[in-house]
């Protein structure tokens, strides 16, 4: 499907990967997209989150010697 969007692709975008857009479907069937998110699957953690979890798992094993 065609998809026209005029702004910035979020950070987790690339060439070929799956997305989800949000807007209006033209009667030619090109999406004229308000939003553009990347898609990723149910595992997908962000690498700030994954950081801070590592880090208290590592400081409970810790106090748990």
């Amino acid at each position: 499907m065609r998809v026209y969007y005029k702004g910035i692709l979020p950070d987790l975008f690339r060439e070929g990967q799956g997305v989800v857009v949000e807007g209006t479907v033209s009667p030619n069937l090109i999406v004229f997209a308000n939003e553009v998110l990347a898609k990723h699957d149910e595992n997908y953690m962000p690498p700030e989150i994954y950081k801070k979890l590592k880090k208290n798992i590592n400081t409970i094993a810790k106090t748990d010697r």
